[in-house]
C-alpha cells in the first residue's frame, strides 16, 4: 500500500512513518510533504492509496488541498484539535487521529480502512464528491479592545498580521497594534486575497503595507513594511516565493 503523509512537522512526520513500517512492511511511504501547495502540486501528478494529513500546514489548513483538487483516496486526519471532526468526515475522511497518538492508534485506523474496503460503503464512499463548503466571507473590518474600549479596524488601514506565539497581532498602517482572537490559519481564507497574502507561517501582508523588497537566495524575497521593528526581519519563504510574485503581478 503506497502511502502519502502529509505534515509540516518533521518530528511527527518521522515518527508516523515508523510506526507504519513495524504495523505492515508492506506499507510504503511515498512522499512526506509539509505545506497545503507541495501536496496540490504532487496529487494533481500522483496517487497514493492512503492519504494520512495534518490539519494544520506550513500555509494554511489542509482542507484548501480539497478546495483545489479532486482527491479519491481516503484519509486519515492527525491533529492536535478536536474541533474539526465533522470537517474531516466531509472531505474524505475515515478516521481522526488526535495527537499525540500511539503505534495502537494507528494500528486501529488501518484496520477502519482494512474493513471499509470490505463493505459496500468504502466503494460507495470513493464515488461521493467532496462537499463543497461555502466560501468564508471576506472581512471587511476587525473588532480589538483597547482595555474597556472597543473599536473596529477597516481592513485597508491594517498593514500586516504577525503570529507571535500564541497571540495575533494586527499592526495598522500609523503602527497602532492590536491582539485579534483568531490564528492565522483560520483568518486567512477569510481575508482578500488581491490585498493580502500570507508570506510565511507568521506574517500575513497587505499589498499596500509593503515599502521595499530584496532578492535574497533561494529565490526568497526580503521585504520592508510599514510600521515594522527594526529588529524584525520579514522574509517571504521559498515554498511562497513563486506565488507571492504571482500576486505581486495581478
Amino acid at each position: 500500500m503506497n502511502v502519502l503523509i502529509i505534515e509540516d512537522e518533521e518530528l511527527a512526520a518521522n515518527t508516523l512513518q515508523n510506526m507504519l513500517v513495524l504495523i505492515d512492511r508492506s506499507i510504503k511511504v511515498v512522499a512526506v510533504l509539509g505545506t497545503v501547495e507541495a501536496a496540490v502540486n504532487w496529487l494533481q501528478h500522483q496517487q497514493a492509496d492512503l492519504l494520512f494529513m495534518d490539519i494544520h500546514l506550513g500555509d494554511g489548513e489542509s482542507f484548501q488541498i480539497f478546495q483545489q483538487i479532486t482527491i479519491s483516496s481516503p484519509v486519515i486526519f492527525t491533529t492536535a484539535y478536536d474541533q474539526y471532526t465533522l470537517k474531516a468526515f466531509k472531505n474524505q475522511g475515515i478516521d481522526y487521529l488526535l495527537k499525540p497518538f500511539d503505534e495502537e492508534d494507528v494500528r486501529a485506523a488501518l484496520q477502519k480502512l482494512s474493513t471499509l474496503r470490505q463493505t459496500e460503503t468504502f466503494l460507495a464512499l470513493r464515488n461521493v464528491p467532496v462537499i463543497e463548503e461555502a466560501p468564508a466571507r471576506i472581512r471587511n473590518r476587525f473588532m480589538v479592545k483597547i482595555g474597556k474600549l472597543i473599536r473596529t479596524v477597516p481592513a485597508e488601514e491594517v498593514a500586516y498580521f504577525m503570529a507571535d506565539d500564541k497571540y495575533l497581532f494586527l499592526v495598522t498602517r500609523d503602527g497602532q497594534n492590536y491582539i485579534i482572537e483568531e490564528t492565522i490559519s483560520s483568518l486567512e481564507p477569510k481575508l482578500d486575497s488581491m490585498m493580502f497574502f500570507r508570506i510565511n507561517r507568521k506574517f500575513i501582508i497587505h499589498i499596500t503595507a509593503i515599502n521595499e523588497m530584496y532578492k535574497l537566495s533561494r529565490n526568497r524575497v526580503k521585504i520592508q513594511l510599514l510600521r515594522m521593528p527594526a529588529d524584525i526581519e520579514v522574509v517571504v519563504s521559498e515554498e511562497r516565493a513563486e506565488a507571492f510574485k504571482q500576486w505581486l503581478d495581478q
